[in-house]
This record gives structure tokens, sequence and C-alpha cells, in this order.
């Protein structure tokens, strides 16, 4: 979905997304990757701003990372596109039916979803990938607002990783949905039944997790599988946002 083709609700929170600079520790960073470039990359014009959300305008399925990679989504201006984090994403939604196809190198590089919608607590590129609370909380507002425009069709929720784990529970309960007591532990595989929306919990294809064995790709495919049982099944009900 290019930005002619995006919603008008949308595009005005993209347009306004890609204008922050609310966060002077985030910003500071994504420029100077953006100038300095990996040398891999340094024939490529990094994007070097906040990177909107990415997908099917009407999802169901809400995938939520953590913030873009420095020379990943910073670089190519997409979630999850350029890394090889966004190679194990997109490789396993396209194995479960929600991409139209497994490689995400750029921004226009033909890939679409179906049916999902993926997105990140955080919009710019962090240093050493670890967002400040008060950037994390500053940033909210774009995801928040993201869910309140999918809401009406949403019903599953995908966190990748601890961090997407609890900005999500946090944001399901400012909605006033009842979060079970004791409050529910990330971990791969769990799931939380919230009535409108179930959150399912997934280890992040990070390098780090995918090259040590913690995230393999039966485990990954398991994820995917799960969301489209719940979309085949027609978990989706309407309701207001």
């Amino acid at each position: 979905m290019g930005a002619a083709d995006m919603p008008d609700d949308l595009r005005k929170l993209r347009d306004e997304l890609v204008r922050c600079r609310q966060c002077p520790r985030l910003v500071a960073w994504r420029e100077r990757v953006a100038a300095e470039k990996r040398a891999a990359f340094r024939d490529d014009e990094y994007w070097g701003r906040p990177v909107p959300g990415f997908g099917d305008p009407v999802a169901s399925v809400l995938v939520v990372g953590l913030a873009p990679a420095a020379h990943g989504a910073n670089r190519t201006g997409r979630m999850f596109t350029g890394d090889r984090a966004g190679d194990w994403l997109y490789g396993a939604m396209h194995r479960a039916g929600f991409a139209n196809q497994a490689l995400s190198r750029d921004r226009r590089d033909g890939l679409e979803l179906t049916g999902a919608y993926v997105t990140a607590g955080v919009r710019c590129a962090p240093p050493h990938n670890r967002p400040a609370t008060d950037e994390r909380d500053r940033c909210g507002d774009f995801l928040r607002r993201e869910m309140d425009i999918l809401w009406p069709r949403l019903h599953t929720i995908v966190a990748l990783g601890g961090f997407a784990f609890g900005v999500v529970l946090r944001m399901l309960a400012d909605r006033g949905l009842a979060i079970p007591r004791p409050r529910p532990r990330f971990g791969h595989g769990v799931e939380v039944d919230l009535g409108p929306v179930t959150l399912i919990g997934s280890y992040h294809p990070s390098q780090q997790n995918t090259f040590t064995g913690k995230l393999t790709e039966p485990m990954f495919d398991a994820i995917w599988q799960r969301a489209a049982e719940r979309v085949s099944g027609g978990s989706s009900d309407s309701r207001e946002a």
C-alpha cells in the first residue's frame, strides 16, 4: 500500500508521524546513522525519519515490533524491511498467507500484506535498540491512533518481543479491557484472551534470537499459523472503536 492508496485517516497519521521530532536523543541518532551509513549501504539514500506502519488498512491482525533497525527500516523507510529480522517476519507471513512475497528489501519492492498490519512501539531507531521509557511513552500515541483506526476489524495482536508485549498490554488496559491478574507474563506462544482481541506473544526475529536458536523457523511459523487459524475461524467481530 503506497501513501496515495492509504485511507485519509492513515495518511494523515503517516504525514504527522514522519515529521515528528519529539525525542531529541532519537532524532540525533537516526540522523547520524543516516549520514554516516554502513559501508555495505554507502550508496543508499537512508530514510532517517520516523517509520510509519505498513500493511492492510482493514487488517484483522496487528503485528507490533520494538523499533526500526538502524540499517533496516531506518534505511529503507518501511517496517522490517532491509534486514534479517524482516526476512524472517515476511517469510513466515508469506507462508501463512498474509504476504504476497517472502522478501522485503525495499519499500518499492511490491510487497503487499493481506489481513495484517505491521507497526512498532517506537518509530525511530534507538541507540543499542533500547528506547527510553519517556521515548516509548511519547511515541505511544502513534500506535494508539493506529489501533483506533484498525479497531473495528481487529481481533488478533502479535507482539514481537517482551517490549512490544508490555506496550500492547498497557494500551489495551487504557482502552478499558480487563487485564488478567496476575498480569500476563511474556513468553513465546503465550495467548491472552481479552475479549475483543487476543494478544499472542512471540520471540522477536532478531539475529540474537535466530542465530542462537532461541527462535527457530518452526517456532515462528507456529505463531503465524495460529494467527491464520484465527482469521479463517472468523474471530473478527464488528464493534465500536
